[in-house]
């Protein structure tokens, strides 16, 4: 099928503010405080997270990006023709390309939450590849997403890559890929990024590099509770903080209060004292043998992995598993 458009698929409400206010105010009110992470990408977050990926000291993007370029004809064998590539968490489409020069596919479907920027970059995606059939569907893929009704369910391929399962805690990242079998049936591939522990110097200066973008990334957030739900909110008031936290493996990440303050939301009285923080994001890293056991006991069985000569990424194809 050949076509330059984008088929466009919304499963998110049209007016989602009643929704994000509600999980917003449940986590400022609890404690300690949280904001779920799916929150810092609205249309300028997506933007600043896309230019943390070239960041010097942010080294995700570019490992994966060489391992995917390194293997990709062996991850072609493995898919298989003919399928339907389904990319969860898509951002800019950039990565996808590496398996669209050769992964024999027919068409692609991108799933993510930032509506602006799914349609810009899945139009730019199908000007480029005028020969693959494009779907975009804006939803939120940590909830049960629906295939489009013109997509066979029979022969798909999902690429989840950026270590995004990382954002999920290991029993929530379980949760999510025994629920991803409702779009990936048994003899599926799921093809994944997930990062590794390492060096603690090198987790936290990814996570706080010099240029400030991830601060800003972190802090846009307040801006946009500000503009989309009316959260009297100063940012000026708040600094970004992250660190890895060995005991969990993971790297935590925070807006901090920087004085006592009180802010009015939704009726509600939502108190800070001076040095407490909303915790905005998690990022777990794994070994290679903890990450396939948590996959096998989602349902899915480990076909191949592959890691990078220093030892900081991997990428790992799984099949899923028929349901016991």
């Amino acid at each position: 099928m050949s076509t330059a458009t984008v088929q466009f698929h919304n499963q998110l409400p049209e007016d989602h503010a009643p929704t994000m206010a509600q999980e917003v105010l449940s986590g400022l009110t609890f404690q300690p405080k949280y904001c779920s992470p799916k929150f810092l990408y609205d249309h300028k977050g997506s933007e600043l997270f896309e230019k943390i990926c070239e960041l010097p000291e942010y080294y995700p993007t570019r490992t994966e990006e060489a391992i995917l370029a390194r293997v990709v004809p062996e991850i072609a064998n493995l898919a298989g023709p003919g399928a339907t590539l389904v990319e969860f968490g898509s951002g800019a489409s950039r990565k996808v390309r590496l398996l669209l020069e050769c992964l024999s596919v027919d068409r692609y479907l991108g799933i993510d939450i930032s509506r602006d920027f799914l349609i810009n970059s899945t139009r730019r995606l199908a000007a480029d590849y005028p020969w693959l059939e494009v779907h975009a569907a804006c939803a939120d893929f940590t909830q049960p997403v629906d295939l489009p009704e013109s997509i066979e369910p029979s022969r798909l391929v999902g690429f989840f890559p950026g270590s995004s399962i990382g954002n999920f805690t290991p029993q929530e990242a379980e949760r999510f890929l025994r629920g991803l079998h409702r779009l990936l049936p048994p003899g599926s591939g799921l093809l994944i990024g997930v990062d590794l522990v390492k060096d603690q110097t090198i987790l936290e200066a990814a996570y706080n590099d010099r240029a400030g973008v991830t601060a800003e990334f972190n802090l846009n957030l307040l801006d946009r509770l500000r503009r989309e739900l009316g959260l009297e909110i100063d940012r000026k008031r708040f600094r970004h903080h992250a660190f890895f936290d060995p005991r969990q493996s993971r790297i935590e990440m925070h807006l901090v209060s920087r004085v006592a303050q009180v802010l009015k939301f939704n009726h509600e009285t939502i108190r800070f004292r001076e040095g407490e923080s909303i915790h905005t994001e998690n990022s777990y890293k794994y070994s290679v043998p903890g990450f396939q056991q948590l996959a096998a006991r989602a349902g899915y069985t480990g076909r191949r992995v592959w890691v990078d000569d220093k030892g900081l990424f991997s990428v790992h194809y799984l099949v899923a598993a028929p349901a016991s």
